[in-house]
């Protein structure tokens, strides 16, 4: 497929080429050939998108002072143009990342249901009065923040984009939106559903680029009000500097190692195809992944079992013109790099059980084998980092609180599951999780009215849900004496 879809930058409400003559080449991580080239942001290009978001935050601007009506027809309307292309960016979305079809299907089905989500709250967001002393008034308004940077990542390019423009601009912000240079092509999408809604110029602006560039000028531009980043925990501890240089908030989305705890009551079928889907979807890139399974050695070696068969018998490839039901991983550097978290895994002395290195039936693409080690301890190397692929490590332990102590002995807090016919159990080992958010009997799975985020290197703040409204909010409290 040709890419035939935009290029250019967004900034103000025109499509622009990059002031430095710069481009991105991208590539097809499932054919290895150039797909598209799109224009690059530098610091200049930034500088004028935060100009133009500023202009359009203003307390006078159009956007802010629009009748929240108005703003929730427009979020819709946006949500309709995506849903109108929604065939095309699922093509672009499998052809910048290498994801199947079916799954960018259901990402763009849930960018569609966050913007309708969102397009509900423009006349919701609201104050209270506060009880104070006699003759005097107190309440509480809430108000937009301003300016707001979407640092977004290149594992779910459109979604986790989407789930952070869609409640800031819902709120009255404006946007400037720089998405990840491996992966930049449907994130213009956005910027043609803003002019096909008709948002007033420069309340939504798209800047593709690089992180050292675009990015750290866009995290500590002193008229950015607030930053979301999506991303490494690496990474995120940078943009939080350097957003503390102008002061800006910031809401960090960043690694998980999550652990799924299985019992020995478990519906263990179950168990197995929703593991399998929470470390085998997206090739395992992502930062909710159930990348350890922590088993009872009572159902240990069955569910050994039928994960190895599961991964053994998983289709690879572009999902686009073949069978595929596991795609490649984004780029040849971080195929390397999973190979080298596999090789490492062995050294120390794990268990390949299934996969552990390139498909043999593959000719081009950045393939990693659906890959499950067994033997594998705490301490590992496989079991500590984030290895962002399709790589499972099952721990056995003998108790309850083993499976505790292992699954909270992790610097990241992202996502748990936990798997027990046991209602008991399963509220009291929910409760005891150090976990943002704890699934039970159920895949790694959201939607956009429940709050995603964690803890410790997993980062702060909430996306999604009411909790994203005062993310991109600011609480006035007016006090009037009525004598």
């Amino acid at each position: 497929m040709e890419y035939s879809g935009p290029t250019d930058l967004y900034i103000d409400g025109e499509w622009t080429p990059a002031k430095s003559g710069d481009t991105i080449e991208t590539e097809d991580p499932a054919t290895e050939i150039a797909y598209a080239t799109v224009q690059k942001a530098g610091v200049d290009d930034v500088d004028n998108a935060v100009a133009a978001a500023n202009d359009a935050a203003v307390r006078d601007s159009e956007w802010r002072t629009m009748d929240p009506e108005e703003r929730r027809a427009k979020l819709h309307a946006m949500a309709d143009a995506i849903e109108e292309w929604k065939d095309e960016i699922v093509l672009v979305e499998s052809h910048d990342n290498g994801k199947t079809p079916f799954e960018a299907k259901l990402e763009i089905g849930m960018v569609v249901d966050t913007f309708r989500y969102y397009a509900g709250w423009t006349e919701k967001s609201g104050g209270s009065e506060i009880p104070v002393s006699d003759s005097r008034l107190n309440y509480t308004k809430r108000e937009p923040v301003g300016v707001t940077a979407h640092i977004a990542p290149w594992n779910f390019p459109f979604q986790l984009a989407g789930r952070s423009v869609a409640p800031a601009l819902a709120t009255g912000n404006s946007v400037v939106l720089k998405p990840s240079s491996m992966t930049p092509l449907s994130a213009l999408y956005y910027a043609k559903a803003a002019e096909e809604a008709g948002l007033p110029d420069g309340v939504l602006n798209v800047v593709p680029g690089s992180g050292s560039t675009a990015g750290s000028t866009l995290a500590s531009h002193g008229d950015v009000d607030h930053v979301t980043f999506t991303g490494s925990t690496g990474v995120g501890k940078t943009v939080q500097r350097d957003a503390a240089d102008a002061v800006a908030d910031v809401s960090l989305e960043l690694g998980g190692k999550g652990p799924a705890v299985v019992f020995p009551d478990a519906d263990l079928d179950a168990a197995a195809r929703g593991v399998q889907y929470g470390i085998f979807m997206n090739a395992g890139q992502m930062c909710w992944a159930n990348s350890r399974l922590v088993v009872h050695e009572d159902v240990h070696d069955e569910l050994v079992e039928s994960l190895v068969s599961i991964a053994e018998n998983i289709p690879l490839g572009s999902g686009i013109d073949d069978d595929g039901q596991m795609g490649p991983v984004v780029s040849e550097s971080h195929q390397q790099d999973i190979l080298a978290y596999i090789e490492t895994g062995k050294e120390e002395g794990a268990t390949v059980a299934a996969g552990g290195g390139v498909p043999d039936d593959t000719e081009t693409g950045h393939f990693v084998e659906p890959t499950v080690f067994t033997d594998v301890t705490n301490d590992m190397t496989i079991a500590r980092e984030e290895i962002f692929g399709p790589v499972l490590s099952i721990i056995e332990v003998s108790s309850e609180e083993e499976a505790l102590k292992v699954a909270n002995d992790s610097p990241f807090g992202l996502t748990a599951c936990v798997w027990t016919n046991d209602l008991s159990r399963a509220h009291t080992f929910s409760d005891r999780l150090d976990y943002g958010m704890v699934l039970v009997n159920e895949t790694p799975n959201t939607w956009p009215q429940t709050p995603f985020g964690g803890t410790g290197a997993s980062g702060h703040g909430r996306a999604q849900g009411e909790q994203a409204i005062e993310s991109y909010t600011e609480v006035k409290n007016v006090h009037i004496n009525l004598e």
